[in-house]
């Protein structure tokens, strides 16, 4: 994702010289080539985020487009005080790119989980929330925002993502990609966990059952229409590497809440609430909490067994 997302930021700053890229002292190893062909529209302001905030918003006074870019946590938490004070209170044309959501960079440990930011930036007043499911949505995603007329939060991988779609879906900021048609149950997934998500919707469908699978792209605004379409399943199930507190599974039921729907049965599967101290790679973790395609197929399964 990261990789996909920097080439089609090169490819926007050729384009357009008033797009500008700005990091906190991080991506090195991919930034050397968009370093040297646009060294005028790269700064890196050292590792100094609220700075970093500080200067994009002030760019974006002037009618620049910038992106500002760190790991995980970094672009966020670090300075939230001023990505709502400066961008959110000006509705300024600031995109956030995270690079490292869920467990993306879980050997660091905690401080590198990004497991709380989808819940953060959608309080943010103002604020779009784009967390693609893979290198082909992270480029459509990346170009979407560049022509958005304001604040965007845009949540990556970290790299070595693997495609989903073989061809590029139509993607629309606040339209879910529909990637299978089914009637029993509809599995709607969220970010880079898309690949476990399709993985356990063939292993449901060796077993006779048939799903419907949604990439929820954009967290804000969400798609209200196709949830209200996903009551008509007999059972609807979230998948997110993220808290399960403020992200997919909370949007979602609010939504159903709002509308009355309370026969549909949900599923919400993430990575909890609870500050874990264990250090593990990515796919570890998903493992861990039942987040890989073997568990969110077993759970299916099981909650399937018990609705008549």
């Amino acid at each position: 994702m990261r990789n996909h997302f920097i080439k089609t930021l090169s490819e926007l700053i050729r384009e357009n010289r008033d797009i500008y890229l700005i990091t906190g002292d991080l991506g090195f190893s991919v930034f050397e080539n968009l370093m040297e062909s646009y060294p005028h529209q790269f700064i890196n302001v050292g590792v100094a985020e609220q700075n970093m905030i500080g200067v994009a918003s002030g760019l974006a006074k002037e009618g620049k487009i910038p992106f500002v870019y760190s790991i995980a946590n970094f672009p966020i938490m670090r300075c939230l005080e001023q990505i709502r004070n400066d961008i959110c209170y000006h509705h300024l044309n600031v995109k956030i790119v995270s690079v490292g959501a869920g467990y993306s960079y879980g050997s660091l440990g905690y401080t590198h989980h990004g497991v709380e930011d989808i819940a953060i930036m959608r309080a943010m007043p103002g604020m779009k929330v784009i967390a693609p499911g893979d290198p082909v949505e992270t480029r459509l995603a990346t170009k979407s925002i560049a022509e958005d007329g304001g604040p965007c939060y845009l949540r990556l991988g970290k790299s070595g993502e693997p495609p989903v779609h073989e061809v590029d879906p139509v993607f629309s900021i606040g339209k879910a990609i529909i990637l299978r048609n089914g009637a029993d149950i509809t599995l709607i997934s969220t970010g880079s966990i898309l690949d476990e998500v399709v993985k356990a919707s063939r292993l449901l469908e060796k077993d006779g059952v048939s799903v419907n699978v949604a990439s929820m792209h954009t967290l804000k605004p969400i798609d209200y229409t196709f949830i209200q379409t996903a009551v008509d399943s007999k059972l609807i199930v979230t998948v997110e590497e993220h808290s399960s507190i403020g992200g997919l599974g909370s949007a979602v039921s609010e939504i159903l809440a709002a509308t009355g729907v309370f026969s549909t049965p949900i599923i919400m599967l993430n990575a909890g609430s609870t500050i874990t101290k264990q250090i593990g790679g990515q796919n570890w973790f998903r493992k861990r909490i039942g987040l890989d395609a073997e568990s969110i197929y077993r759970t299916v399964r099981e909650r399937l067994s018990g609705i008549r």
